[in-house]
């Protein structure tokens, strides 16, 4: 059998099989038609409005490291908008965090911790602990100590007020006794 009498035959089927089932006819032309209306319908009452595009702050995955992954969750909280590529919006581009807080942070206490001096820095602490002793102590009896046994004498403060303030040495006494 040639091919146009395959497909004549074909369709002479299809067309009596649709010729017998009228409602299932009627409802393979209706559906459609009815999905389309309820398009035109939406497009209708929500006409379409200019939106510029969106570019978003990247977030590392977990696979990028902690540090990334956390600061790209913390940083970008409120998932702001901006009209143009931000920062890192290039592919293979992670570490657009080293300014943040959070980073700044844990490098500055890398430093710190990673000294060579750390037996000077436990004589600090060791220092402080009285202090912060006395301020907690001070707390609980509910009066506040003055200004002077917070600073040492000769530091910045103290220093700034004796030197660089046109203030009578009475007063700069008066205000570290506050």
């Amino acid at each position: 059998m040639a091919v146009g009498t395959q497909l004549g035959l074909l369709l002479w089927k299809n067309f009596t099989y649709r010729r017998r089932q009228r409602i299932q006819l009627a409802i393979e032309i209706l559906w459609p038609l009815f999905l389309f209306l309820i398009l035109i319908s939406v497009r209708r009452s929500h006409p379409p409005f200019k939106q510029h595009e969106c570019h978003f702050p990247n977030k590392a995955l977990p696979s990028a490291g902690t540090l990334p992954w956390l600061q790209g969750i913390i940083c970008n909280m409120n998932n702001p908008c901006f009209r143009h590529p931000t920062a890192g919006e290039a592919p293979g581009v992670v570490g657009n965090f080293d300014g943040s807080i959070l980073s700044r942070l844990l490098s500055e206490t890398r430093q710190v911790l990673l000294r060579g001096h750390g037996q000077r820095l436990l004589r600090s602490f060791a220092r402080l602990l009285p202090a912060l002793r006395r301020l907690r102590d001070s707390g609980n009896q509910r009066r506040a100590l003055p200004v002077r046994e917070y600073l040492r004498e000769n530091e910045t403060f103290s220093r700034f007020l004796r030197t660089n303030t046109s203030l009578p040495p009475a007063v700069v006494d008066e205000l570290m006794g506050a």
